[in-house]
């Protein structure tokens, strides 16, 4: 006689935000104590003084506070930009690509317009030439998945690399001085194309910037016919046909607007945080976007929370390496744990384990 299983799964038809919220409350707790053993068997140390010097790295003082708010906003960007590609089952794996494009476009007008614009028209010159670097960026494999239905996981990583050169010919061109094989502090001395303070601020216009995208993007997504029509692309693109969507104007349209929006974060990093470009200037922050569109579910509100718990984490390593002399992995190994356990509340979210009927 087969016997039964003890316990099955079964996919969730309905579930409230508050038990969504409790399951990824308790994912949280569950991991922190995973990662509380972990730091004792490794380092044997009290994981509460580990978890202190973290929000000290990240929240202990004012200017510490505001480069996770500027990181946070990059990233937070970065995400949103990827939101409605991966919404329409898009995978623009690309956004490291779009924003070294987006952000050697500001450059260059940097350089070539500092001393002959008035600031205001040089800033937002460079905000348009960022975003349309990027939109054109995106706009590549969108064409080719659109018209020939290429592999855009593929094809837009490929497009990193690419543009990885791009920036790199440009950092031989411009060096400064020659010979050095860096393009260095761009406008030092006149600050020309710098984003200014705001309200006092040194990274205001950073966060008024990402936050407006924010509020724009969430709107977008859930109340516009272009974004009722990225969801039904991505549920089915014969639904959508059926439906009169013109499926290949909506897969170029999407990711237009994904690459340009890459393409800003390009133009906040060099104009409003690091005033230079390098290849280093995403600095794999594309790829853990990713991470933070996911688990957001493309609610951009969601992605705000998500993106500042991962920058705290990576704000809180250097804290660690330099109070206890450790490696920075010791946080990422941190962070890997609490990953893994957010992801696999998700698990819980869709599906449930209940005990067999006999």
């Amino acid at each position: 006689m087969k016997r039964e299983p003890f316990l099955k799964m079964a996919k969730r038809e309905k579930i409230s935000w508050q038990k969504r919220l409790l399951i990824r409350f308790i994912a949280l707790l569950l991991s922190l104590i995973v990662c509380a053993g972990v730091i004792f068997l490794l380092v044997r140390m009290n994981p509460m003084d580990v978890y202190k010097a973290i929000w000290d790295g990240a929240l202990g003082s004012e200017r510490r506070v505001w480069i996770t708010l500027r990181d946070t906003m990059v990233l937070l960007c970065i995400a949103i930009g990827l939101a409605p590609a991966f919404k329409m089952r898009f995978w623009n794996i690309g956004a490291e690509g779009q924003i070294l494009v987006g952000g050697a476009c500001a450059a260059a007008v940097m350089i070539y317009a500092g001393d002959s614009m008035s600031p205001v028209l040089l800033l937002i010159i460079m905000f348009v030439c960022s975003a349309l670097g990027g939109m054109i960026w995106g706009m590549i494999p969108g064409v080719f998945k659109a018209y020939w239905n290429t592999n855009e996981t593929l094809f837009t990583l490929m497009l990193n690399y690419v543009a990885m050169q791009i920036v790199t010919f440009c950092i031989v061109f411009w060096e400064n001085p020659k010979g050095s094989n860096t393009v260095g502090i761009i406008n030092q001395t006149t600050q020309a194309g710098w984003l200014p303070e705001l309200f006092g601020q040194k990274y205001g216009w950073n966060v008024l910037i990402v936050l407006v995208f924010t509020v724009v993007m969430f709107i977008y997504l859930k109340y516009s016919k272009q974004g009722y029509e990225i969801a039904v692309v991505g549920e089915s693109e014969n639904t959508a046909r059926y439906a009169g969507i013109r499926v290949k104007r909506v897969i170029i349209r999407t990711m237009a607007i994904s690459g340009a929006i890459c393409g800003v974060a390009g133009f906040i990093i060099v104009s409003g945080a690091s005033h230079t470009i390098s290849t280093a200037t995403a600095d794999g922050r594309g790829f853990t976007a990713i991470i933070v569109a996911w688990l957001s579910k493309f609610n951009t509100f969601i992605m705000l929370a998500v993106s500042f718990g991962i920058v705290f984490m990576q704000q809180g390593a250097v804290q660690i390496a330099t109070q206890y002399g450790l490696n920075e992995n010791a946080s990422d190994v941190i962070l890997g744990i609490i990953l893994f356990f957010l992801i696999g509340a998700e698990f819980f979210i869709n599906y449930k384990v209940e005990r067999a009927k006999k």
